[in-house]
């Protein structure tokens, strides 16, 4: 009997991160539905399994050390080993974000969530990543952090965002950081943008579904062992950094 693919998938209690879930529980994966508050985690567990899917809960707050290692602990007792880790949760951080008028405070959280608590639930799995045969990392980033489109004149790069766009511009870099130092081993890590998706990150003003933007993050992470790493993506193809 072929054993099932295990993935965990942070911020999975709703939007993108639940439909991750879902594409990757299609499969037939067990996937680990990643959250903080315990009554969303466990609605989306129970909504997915009613769907058929092999899902379990794993309460988890990417801000902090304690819960990381303690997820990479339960994901441990559960499978022994962990496939694929789909870093999803984010936040958009407040307004104002013009670098003249935002709050440093709101800069520092954007980064905490959305660079950091990649580094630190990364760091806490590659023990359990590194028992793969076929490990996978996907990180969701967004075009905002492109600065070559940044800097490009008269390309769609939303408001002005200097807490959230720089901190995703820091997640890609990081995530170029991470395939250099394990451009040797047999995990693949590239970072996925999902298009502007109508989710309470925006308030529901996106034009894509959840479901349309999760499509990346499944792409990615059933990339096959000679898939590229290293890179940023979305439906269309590589996105310049």
């Amino acid at each position: 009997m072929t054993e099932k693919t295990i993935a965990l998938i942070t911020g999975a209690n709703k939007g993108i991160g639940y439909e991750i879930a879902a594409g990757l529980g299609a499969l037939g994966w067990s996937v680990g539905v990643g959250a903080r508050s315990e009554g969303p985690r466990e609605a989306a567990v129970e909504k997915l399994r009613a769907a058929g899917a092999d899902a379990f809960g794993v309460p988890l707050d990417v801000t902090d050390d304690a819960s990381a290692a303690a997820a990479a602990r339960l994901v441990e007792e559960r499978a022994g080993r962990l496939d694929v880790l789909v870093n999803n949760a984010g936040i958009t951080g407040g307004m104002p974000q013009e670098p003249t008028r935002v709050d440093l405070d709101t800069v520092r959280t954007a980064v905490e969530t959305n660079v950091i608590g990649v580094i630190r639930v990364t760091n806490a799995m590659l023990p359990l990543l590194r028992r793969s045969a076929s490990p996978r990392i996907v990180n969701m980033s967004s075009t905002v952090g492109s600065l070559t489109r940044q800097t490009t004149p008269g390309a769609q790069t939303g408001p002005i965002a200097a807490a959230y766009a720089t901190s995703k511009t820091f997640l890609n870099a990081v995530t170029v950081q991470y395939a250099k130092e394990l451009h040797d081993t047999n995990i693949l890590i590239n970072a996925g943008c999902p298009g502007f998706c109508a989710t309470d990150l925006n308030g529901f003003r996106g034009v894509r579904t959840p479901e349309q933007g999760a499509a990346i993050a499944v792409r990615l992470a059933t990339l096959p062992d000679d898939g590229p790493t290293g890179t940023f993506q979305d439906d269309d193809g590589p996105i310049p950094w």
